[in-house]
């Protein structure tokens, strides 16, 4: 007997962030993410992907890519051949996702337990302060004081005080600083050392992506992790010796498949892993917890952005988020 048709559907979801989140490159007001979904009889699997502007997606076309997959997924694609079908980006992604989702549900098992791995544990998460005047950050980090990890967007003119001000405001929380590629080879060391100077641990992607080459005669006095500069597996070798850490997301990777061989990978170079998020749902979080339980560093705080989550959403107690439940994911 023949299984059911492996059936396909794509729709674009608006999530209200609480207040508005700012970074080096604008403000958003609104998480917009697009959710696939994978049907096989009666089980359904879900992904949800962020497009994001930065790599030339918009959300029409990723909606679009995942449901041209359609007719190749009636034929039989399956996860393994969706690797090479697709690019790495938002929309591999998702699809990636609701096929681990899929085959989970149909095997009437967890995922972690498909990938030979224990039951995931919960885990500390960065909590993210945006960009915005000194005084405004500080306030923020101040209302923010009592977690254990703070994620600082900075970015602009003026970031020494930026930073100064937030460790003023936090002095016992362990800071990370993501400047989202908003500096430049003139003023990375100044702000670098201001960095240090306030107990900052690690700095995501301080140049833009196509200058980051200034890394390598650079005095570095904190560890410097590769966001923007990092995608799939093929572009870890050209992070070496240049940065010390790097971020692995999803959705730049092209799903869970892609990021877990990326962060053996990336290991092997001698890359601490960091594991980060955008701003999404606990649909988009919970694969990431997964590949999140090797790394250094956790950032999947996107939830705790929003005005509001999905039902059955991840369990956040502070800044420890807790494994998903079976009716979310995996």
């Amino acid at each position: 007997m023949s299984r059911p048709a492996l059936a396909l559907s794509a729709r674009v979801e608006r999530w209200p962030i609480a207040g508005s989140f700012v970074i080096s490159r604008g403000v958003k007001s609104e998480a917009v993410v697009v959710v696939a979904e994978l049907s096989r009889g009666d089980h359904c699997g879900r992904g949800e992907c962020v497009p994001y502007a930065r790599y030339g997606e918009t959300v029409a076309d990723v909606a679009e890519a995942i449901r041209a997959m359609a007719t190749q997924l009636a034929r039989g694609l399956d996860r393994t051949g969706l690797q090479s079908a697709m690019p790495p980006g938002a929309a591999r992604n998702a699809l990636d996702c609701a096929f681990w989702d899929l085959e989970a549900k149909c095997a009437g098992r967890h995922v972690h337990e498909l990938l030979g791995q224990g039951p995931p544990k919960p885990l500390i998460t960065a909590y993210t302060i945006s960009l915005g005047t000194p005084q405004e950050m500080a306030q923020r980090a101040a209302r923010a004081s009592g977690l254990p990890l703070l994620k600082i967007k900075l970015g602009a003119a003026g970031d020494p005080a930026r930073i100064a001000a937030v460790r003023h405001a936090a002095p016992r929380a362990r800071l990370i600083v993501d400047a989202n590629e908003g500096w430049t080879p003139d003023d990375l060391e100044q702000n670098l050392a201001a960095c240090a100077a306030a107990g900052v641990t690690l700095v995501e992607q301080p140049l833009p992506a196509d200058r980051d080459q200034a890394l390598t005669r650079a005095a570095r006095p904190i560890a410097v992790c590769a966001d923007e500069s990092a995608h799939a597996r093929s572009s870890l070798p050209g992070l070496v010796g240049k940065y010390d850490a790097v971020n692995i997301k999803l959705d730049k990777a092209g799903g869970l498949t892609e990021a877990l061989a990326m962060a053996e990978e990336a290991e092997r170079l001698g890359l601490t892993l960091m594991v980060g998020c955008m701003v999404a749902t606990s649909l988009a979080m919970a694969p990431a917890l997964l590949l999140a339980q090797r790394a250094a560093v956790a950032d999947v705080d996107g939830p705790l952005l929003l005005a509001c989550d999905r039902p059955d959403g991840l369990r956040y107690e502070g800044s420890l988020v807790h494994p998903p439940a079976r009716a979310l994911w995996g």
